[in-house]
């Protein structure tokens, strides 16, 4: 450790000057520079090199444990410890698992709910008459992200749309205003 922070440093200031912080020996240090690596370092490199074929191949899925089993199918003898100790050096993490769909918490009264005034009529005859909004959501690595989007019926396009890390009512009102603010004020218009 302390010969590879030298290694690293010694561009910097000199070697002599290192060496003598660290309290290591200069002859030390250059005996480390020309040391071949270990047989248990070359051991290491081929466990890496099989670990992450096999993390790879999994599609980054495989934790430390089916990992191990793949090396020792592999014909590399190694006990789990050192697997997970070479794949956390390695940065090799498996991604989470996929969390269960968010929870709606939301309260609705009969009497909030509006008439379906659109009665499934998905035609228009001009743009900015009828628009249509929903919100969905999306795993990624980060969380959930949830995306709101106004389509304008005539020309099938989205006109406004909203990307939000919370589930809030402030996430549509966003994707109506930038479908107000792209298309103007329309002046009979349905929102759906």
């Amino acid at each position: 450790m302390r010969f590879g922070f030298i290694a690293k440093h010694r561009g910097i200031w000199p070697v002599s000057w290192l060496c003598e912080a660290l309290g290591v020996s200069r002859s030390g240090f250059h005996a480390w520079l020309v040391r071949p690596p270990s047989l248990r370092a070359r051991q290491d490199e081929a466990i890496v090199v099989a670990a992450r074929s096999s993390f790879l191949a999994s599609g980054r899925t495989y934790g430390a444990r089916r990992v191990w089993r793949d090396v020792l199918a592999d014909g590399l003898d190694c006990g789990l410890h050192r697997v997970e100790r070479l794949m956390r050096r390695e940065g090799l993490r498996a991604r989470p698992r996929r969390r269960g769909l968010p929870v709606d918490g939301g309260l609705r009264k009969a009497e909030g709910i509006a008439c379906n005034v659109l009665d499934r009529q998905f035609s228009a005859d001009a743009p900015n008459r009828k628009w249509v909004a929903d919100f969905t959501y999306l795993w990624t690595a980060e969380g959930w992200l949830y995306v709101a989007a106004v389509i304008d019926l005539f020309s099938r396009r989205v006109v406004g749309w909203s990307m939000s890390s919370t589930m809030t009512s402030q996430l549509v009102v966003d994707a109506l205003m930038m479908a107000v603010w792209r298309r103007g004020k329309p002046d009979a218009l349905l929102h759906h």
